[in-house]
């Protein structure tokens, strides 16, 4: 029998926002890692997904997960050096939870609220990739009707020119035609008004 003392950890997990499209992913990676090394996980939940302070390897934002686990304090050196290593995990910060109440950490149940949210994000993705798929047959219909013939377009432009030029002459026509009229049954009373005056 070892003599080693298991201890009781927090573990706060930061992936870069693209982890949303795969929380799966990376919920497996951390559990594969603790396993690795030999740590028990008590609880696990994704935290929070939120912007971070100052930028993180170009990423602005982030994904939190929270794990309570126990572990050999000869297996924690080595969960920070695989996830230091790991091209999926941005940040780890591990410390000791020995402090914090088992009602607690049991609260901090996560499994299937993460479970939960995966389903629903994987369902949100189907349908979401139904719509685009329409919206981008709509949208290339539309393309080819206003690009099917540029000859009947200009055919078109050019008879509706000409029929409003036809209306404008008929129109100048009306116009000068009643002109001269009106012109003509004007009566002279210009001279009536300055002579009397």
């Amino acid at each position: 029998m070892s003599n080693e003392r298991i201890r009781t950890y927090e573990g706060i997990f930061l992936f870069p926002q693209s982890a949303t499209a795969n929380l799966q992913d990376a919920a497996d990676h951390i559990k594969a890692i603790l396993d690795r090394c030999g740590a028990t996980i008590v609880s696990f939940r994704k935290w929070d997904d939120r912007r971070l302070a100052y930028e993180v390897e170009g990423n602005k934002r982030g994904v939190y997960f929270l794990a309570y686990f126990t572990a050999p304090t000869s297996a924690l050196a080595e969960i920070e050096r695989r996830c230091n290593l790991s091209e999926e995990i941005l940040r780890t910060m591990v410390t000791s939870a020995e402090h914090i109440p088992a009602e607690i950490i049991e609260t901090n149940e996560g499994q299937e609220d993460l479970a939960a949210e995966i389903k629903l994000r994987s369902e949100n993705k189907t349908e979401s990739a139904s719509n685009s798929n329409s919206k981008i047959s709509k949208k290339r219909e539309e393309k080819e009707a206003k690009t099917k013939d540029p000859a009947t377009e200009e055919i078109a432009e050019i008879s509706k020119e000409a029929k409003t030029k036809d209306a404008v002459t008929e129109e100048v026509a009306e116009i000068s035609k009643e002109a001269p009229a009106s012109t003509e049954e004007a009566p002279e009373s210009t001279e009536e008004v300055s002579t009397e005056a």
